[in-house]
């Protein structure tokens, strides 16, 4: 294996499940790998990307806060935009699975997965390619032939935002105060994003939201 002919691929862990994380961590070591450090928050895996600069950062896409892993992996790719990202999850929704990448993940792959394929993704990232895992080069295939209609491919960001805001349930003047934006601004934009997606409900608001794994269940 390449990384026992020079320096090890330093790998960087975020879950907020420690044996979940133990496991993982074994299986990169066992495979001549070297965990660097793990995190069990999404801002702590953020500062410890700055601290250590690992090859690679594996990150489980749900904690237990509000922020996720892809907030982390956000705050990251723009910290260095180089950054090699592996997603980890339990959740397999198609329109999730396909943010990753289109964020700039190198891989996402399953909890239940082999932990060969964990080293693998991690190896394919630290080369700058992309890995795709046999049952998630079908869903995203099968994505691309039915071309998807999905919250992330109709919203641009400010949309999305203020999408995510709806399903959870928050008024156009709560909205608009978190946001800073007036009340007129919000009903407007809110209104577009309804029209665009189909639903106008606040319980398929939500739903749509959850399908699309942009809040938690």
């Amino acid at each position: 294996m390449a990384e026992q002919n020079s320096k090890p691929i330093r790998v960087m862990l975020a879950d907020d499940h420690p044996i979940v994380m133990t496991g993982f961590a074994m299986s990169l070591e066992a495979a001549g790998m070297q965990v660097v450090g793990q995190a069990k928050t999404p801002n702590e895996a953020t500062a410890l990307y700055a601290a250590e600069h690992p090859d690679v950062a594996v990150l489980d896409m749900r904690f237990g806060t509000e922020l996720t892993g892809m907030d982390a992996a956000q705050a990251i790719l723009k910290f260095d935009p180089q950054a090699k990202i592996v997603f980890l999850s339990q959740f397999d929704q198609d329109s999730l699975i396909k943010e990753t990448y289109r964020l700039g993940a190198h891989a996402f792959v399953t909890k239940d997965c082999d932990p060969a394929d964990l080293a693998t993704a991690v190896r394919y990232a630290h080369e700058g390619k992309l890995y795709f895992m046999p049952q998630i080069a079908a869903r995203l295939a099968s994505m691309a032939v039915r071309g998807e209609v999905t919250p992330q491919s109709q919203l641009d960001e400010r949309g999305l935002e203020i999408f995510k805001l709806m399903a959870e349930g928050m008024t156009n003047a709560e909205i608009a105060e978190k946001l800073d934006l007036s009340t007129k601004t919000i009903s407007n934009i809110s209104q577009s994003i309804k029209e665009k997606l189909g639903v106008h409900r606040q319980a398929s608001i939500t739903l749509l939201a959850v399908k699309h794994g942009l809040i938690a269940p």
